[in-house]
């Protein structure tokens, strides 16, 4: 087999496994890319387990509401002198010690700071639920923005290449009357120029392309490049009825933003209520149950008596004569571990009182800032409003200017179609000049691509007020 034939079939085949891997491609749709934007996206992913944290806390506060029962237990050794911890009496030897306590704690009053504090907790983790829902609308608008900005600039692309492909047939004419030393030789030199310009827009058109292409696959956080589908994404160009007053009041009624820093609100002047609680005394209930065990521990059981010396005398007749007594004998036994777990068995109950009487002004202090806390939260949430509402007001302003934009361009594209058509024809049958030509393909090729951004821009803008009012979960 020739060189030549085996590099035709590894140029087929490579062709055939290129073009297989391009069919099992798939494209995806808007609300495809979103749902894989819900899957993968890290800040999405850091917002939840933010709320996860915020969760546990809450579920912390409660449980601090319950009793506290602890208990404790420790055996050892103990060499040379020691107090004997069943008798109390000093001992030289090694003995094994162990005891047990159970220990019962129980909040009756603290100014009502335990309750105050689970209320708090449970503010947050709902602002905190609000925050992932707002997260998860921010993160669909920008997945819808970016989508419909890659299409736009694949309309773009399209414009650009149609242009190249006019151009190429307009050269195609002018380098068939150059040949034939027909009309100006100027004008085939022009096309040329004008060819190199219609390949430069459509490389600035691929890479702004490329460009939209990242940042959708960063949103979405993958990898591969992705082909979309604009089958589920609507264009509709009725003029926007509703007034920008009107999408905030719905914004305030339906945005998770304001819904989150509401209960910020809530939460900062609780938080307040748990700082006053210092001022007040706490009581508590407390119990306790101890026992111990001591290996010296010894049980004495009588087994009769004997007569023993005493160590004393008395003299009689110059004779010293011992002293003897009756003395009981006792046989020592151990205290079984189990036995003296029983019989050491003591409780200690008792009610608690606990008042801080100075403390350098900490609980003072703490009020105040907690204070502080819940002005800042108000100015969160005015500054909130006032944000959202200018920028409803500047995205409703821009959405009506590329409505009427659109609509002046679609005149003025139909305007130009002709003038160029006209053109185009006197051009060709040498009635016309190049600049008369190129001017008018030039007007006609803007005021298309100007058409594609007013289109994509007023639509943009639509989701971004729908956005505001809340649609942004319904289907796009």
């Amino acid at each position: 087999m020739s060189l030549k034939k085996l590099l035709c079939i590894v140029f087929l085949a490579l062709s055939f496994i290129g073009f297989s891997q391009m069919e099992m491609k798939k494209s995806y749709t808007l609300n495809e890319c979103i749902a894989i934007a819900m899957k993968n996206n890290l800040e999405l992913k850091s917002s939840v387990l933010s709320a996860n944290t915020t969760k546990i806390n809450f579920q912390q506060s409660k449980a601090n509401i319950l009793p506290s029962l602890s208990g404790s237990y420790n055996i050892g050794v103990n060499s040379g002198r020691s107090i004997n911890p069943f008798t109390n009496d000093f001992v030289n030897q090694e003995l094994t010690f162990s005891n047990a306590r159970l220990n019962l704690d129980v909040t009756i009053f603290n100014g009502f700071r335990l309750i105050n504090s689970w209320k708090q907790e449970r503010l947050n983790k709902l602002a905190s639920e609000m925050e992932i829902e707002e997260a998860q609308q921010n993160l669909i608008l920008n997945v819808t923005l970016a989508y419909l900005q890659v299409l736009n600039n694949r309309d773009l692309l399209e414009l650009a290449k149609k242009r190249l492909e006019a151009t190429n047939e307009q050269l195609k004419r002018q380098e068939d009357l150059y040949k034939e030393e027909v009309g100006n030789p100027a004008d085939h030199a022009d096309m040329i120029g004008q060819k190199s310009m219609d390949e430069t827009n459509i490389l600035t058109a691929q890479s702004a392309l490329k460009n939209a292409e990242l940042s959708l696959m960063r949103l979405l956080n993958l990898k591969d490049d992705i082909l979309i589908d604009m089958s589920d994404v609507f264009i509709d160009f009725e003029n926007y009825e509703l007034t920008s007053d009107e999408v905030f009041i719905d914004a305030t009624q339906n945005l998770a933003t304001f819904k989150a820093r509401e209960l910020r609100v809530k939460a900062a002047k609780k938080g307040v209520s748990v700082a006053k609680a210092s001022f007040t005394p706490e009581v508590s209930f407390f119990g306790q149950l101890n026992t111990n065990y001591s290996s010296v521990a010894e049980t004495f059981t009588e087994t009769g008596s004997s007569i023993v010396e005493t160590g004393d005398f008395v003299t009689i007749s110059n004779q010293n004569i011992p002293v003897l007594t009756n003395e009981t004998q006792f046989n020592p036994e151990r205290i079984s571990y189990q036995d003296q777990f029983d019989n050491n068995l003591n409780t200690v109950v008792g009610v608690s009182v606990s008042l801080t009487l100075f403390d350098g002004f900490r609980a003072k202090n703490n009020v105040a800032l907690e204070k502080i806390r819940v002005q800042e939260s108000l100015i969160e949430l005015e500054r909130t409003q006032q944000d959202i509402k200018n920028a409803i007001e500047q995205v409703h302003f821009d959405m009506k200017t590329a409505y009427k934009r659109h609509q002046s361009l679609l005149k003025q594209v139909e305007a130009f179609k002709e003038s160029y058509r006209v053109n185009d024809i006197r051009f060709n049958n040498g009635a016309s000049n190049f600049i008369a030509y190129i001017t008018s393909k030039n007007n006609l090729d803007n005021a298309r691509t100007n058409l594609a951004n007013a289109k994509y821009e007023y639509l943009l803008r639509v989701k971004i007020l729908e956005y505001y009012r809340g649609n942004v979960f319904e289907s796009l």
